[in-house]
């Protein structure tokens, strides 16, 4: 298969033109107050269909290792997978220029109520409703991964060395990543 065709999960799927790509995009990003990961999820693979469980999880897994934002990464890969470097283009401008515009609205309105009380209440509770998305989105990912001891302790250890150990992640993913690809290599070998 050449480099750049689209695998044929994605080959069978309804392509989105740069309009619908950025349309898309921002729909999921105001729908994300406190992360846009689990409506990626729920919009691209549940509602849609535009990407399988699997290609989902390894296109996430390498939008984590680029770097900037996880989210951004992603929208880039699959705005680029549907209409090339336009695509890529608005995926990304769908994916930032509602927030931008309203991170502004709300910074100058912390900026005069940020001191209140209910302020202060209302920002504990989103943080606890934006854990608990990302909690049920793993587990909804996790759910998909075949039940082998190897992707037990691969979680294990990515738990322990980040929410555990407070490591930094990049040195947990630099640890972590050549021993998954050594593991599931050899394996592929056999």
């Amino acid at each position: 298969m050449p480099r750049h065709a689209p695998p044929p999960d994605l080959a069978a799927a309804e392509k989105l033109n740069p309009s619908q790509l950025f349309l898309l995009f921002s729909q999921m990003t105001l729908l994300g107050f406190g992360g846009v990961l689990p409506w990626a999820y729920r919009i691209l693979v549940e509602r849609r269909r535009i990407l399988s469980k699997d290609e989902f999880r390894e296109l996430l897994a390498f939008a984590q290792i680029l770097p900037g934002p996880t989210i951004c990464n992603l929208s880039v890969i699959i705005g680029h997978r549907h209409a090339g470097i336009a695509g890529s283009i608005a995926a990304l401008a769908g994916m930032i220029a509602a927030p931008f515009a309203l991170v502004i609205g709300f910074g100058l309105a912390y900026r005069r109520y940020g001191d209140l009380q209910s302020v202060r209440h209302a920002l504990a509770g989103m943080s606890a409703v934006a854990a608990g998305l990302i909690v049920a989105m793993a587990l909804k990912m996790a759910r998909d991964l075949p039940r082998r001891l190897k992707n037990a302790l691969l979680v294990a250890l990515a738990f322990a060395g980040i929410a555990l150990l407070r490591w930094p992640l990049l040195m947990v993913l630099g640890v972590l990543a050549p021993a998954a690809l050594a593991v599931f290599w050899t394996e592929t070998q056999r």
